[in-house]
């Protein structure tokens, strides 16, 4: 494996030990920004279950001569399967790019459909773990299948990392409150969405100078906790927001909610919906009477070639992570988002079809940096203790990834909480990366 250009400061596993981290580049926002931020109260003690996990082992996983490091994916395949199956190619080409671990392959096996949503994630969790073998999961894409899979990755001891989950349930308030979805050994390298939420409230209310918001949401943990977040800072800035509505999973008539949303006459519209119910929705808001005119800003979940491509796509507002990474770097394998990008078009024969292609490369490294860093050659095998895994990915900071530096924080938040606001002008621009960025935001 090629670590000389990795550079990984370790700071102590105690409570405040990095407490002098840089906000935007660990994760841990300022005290005027954490008042903010932060949208909801949770009461649950902060790390009491992080620091239980550390007392007791959770196994040891024994790799003899010639058998493979084995990790796995829970990955959405055949619901949001652009996101899915963007990410599975670009963790493919992170374990071809790192090879081996002291000597011994690296086997992904057949990757687990999480089917973004709960079922699918619990179903693929309990397919998982019966592996003994397993040592880490990247997964899931979505949050709904991270509330369901990451109880019973813990129980079991592993850890998971995921490239694309978003919603704070899944780790904390960033105040120092565990979120009511929070386990132990769960990890991710996006961005927790209460940035998000803050973000869209400063474009929408001070860039655009819109007072009136109207939200929608599909009940998924996602979506929900995110207009809640939306919603919270858009009040905190002076803005109101008028409707508060909800479809349901796979509804393809929008006229219920579009009535209910043109009777409080908003002059704006945040709806972070997946594609199968936001490509609808997009279409006939448009036509829908009262509502022509209505500023339309949605999430990373429609940032995707299947629906920029669409013509009612155009004039909407995306939030969501950079899609234009350059000449960053991987600090593992010491490729840059340009070759590893160029490497996924030529294998593939076409663009990635989703944001988070870099973010599922730097997971991967991340989980294989971190193995290689507690395994202990031993008697002619590898042992890999689960417990110590978890430790060292908790411990992470400084990590140079295609997406920036990342750093994690007591609940496994490691991205940076930067945001781009883009705005599909032209329907003529149908390339993620071509998308010009009309608002950035830093915590």
């Amino acid at each position: 494996m090629k670590f000389a250009l990795f550079f990984l400061l370790t700071c102590t596993l105690t409570l405040g030990a990095c407490s002098d981290r840089d906000p935007v580049s660990s994760n841990q926002p300022t005290a005027a920004a954490k008042r903010v931020i932060s949208s909801v109260t949770w009461t649950r003690t902060p790390v009491a279950g992080l620091a239980e996990s550390r007392r007791h082992p959770l196994g040891v996983v024994e790799i003899r001569a010639g058998q493979p490091v084995q990790i796995r994916s829970l990955l959405a395949h055949t619901i949001a399967s652009s996101a899915g199956m963007t990410q599975r190619y670009a963790i493919e080409l992170a374990v071809r790019d790192i090879g081996s671990i002291r000597g011994y392959a690296i086997e992904l096996g057949e990757p687990v459909d999480g089917m973004c949503g709960p079922d699918g994630g619990r179903t693929g969790a309990e397919q998982i773990i019966a592996d003994p073998q397993v040592i880490g999961v990247i997964g899931t894409s979505c949050s709904g299948a991270a509330v369901a899979a990451s109880p019973v990755f813990s129980a079991a001891g592993l850890a998971l990392i995921s490239p694309s989950n978003t919603s704070p349930r899944l780790t904390s308030d960033l105040a120092g409150n565990a979120g009511p979805d929070y386990h132990p050994g769960y990890f991710r390298v996006s961005n927790n969405d209460l940035y998000k939420g803050r973000a869209v409230a400063d474009f929408a209310y001070r860039e655009l100078g819109l007072r009136r918001m109207a939200t929608v949401d599909d009940g998924d943990p996602y979506t929900t906790a995110l207009v809640s977040a939306f919603g919270n800072a858009f009040r905190a800035l002076g803005g109101q927001v008028a409707a508060i509505t909800q479809i349901q999973k796979g509804d393809a008539d929008m006229t219920d909610v579009l009535a209910e949303i043109a009777a409080a006459g908003p002059d704006g519209i945040f709806f972070p919906l997946f594609e199968v119910e936001g490509s609808p929705f997009a279409q006939q808001v448009r036509e829908f009477e009262g509502l022509e005119d209505a500023t339309l800003i949605t999430g990373e979940s429609l940032l995707a070639l299947g629906f920029i491509s669409q013509p009612h796509s155009e004039g909407i507002y995306f939030a969501g992570p950079e899609t234009n990474h350059g000449a960053n770097f991987n600090g593992v394998t010491g490729k840059t988002a340009d070759e590893v990008l160029a490497a996924y078009e030529a294998t593939r024969g076409a663009s990635p079809a989703s944001t988070f292609w870099a973010h599922a490369y730097d997971a991967t490294t991340l989980l294989l940096h971190a193995i290689e860093a507690v395994a202990v050659a031993e008697d002619g095998k590898l042992l890999v203790d689960r417990a110590a895994l978890r430790q060292q990915l908790s411990a992470t900071t400084g990590f140079k990834g295609l997406i920036g530096t990342l750093s994690c924080d007591d609940f496994g938040d490691c991205g940076a909480g930067l945001i781009n606001i883009y705005h599909h002008a032209d329907a003529g621009v149908t390339e993620l990366a071509q998308l010009p960025v009309v608002h950035r935001f830093a915590p």
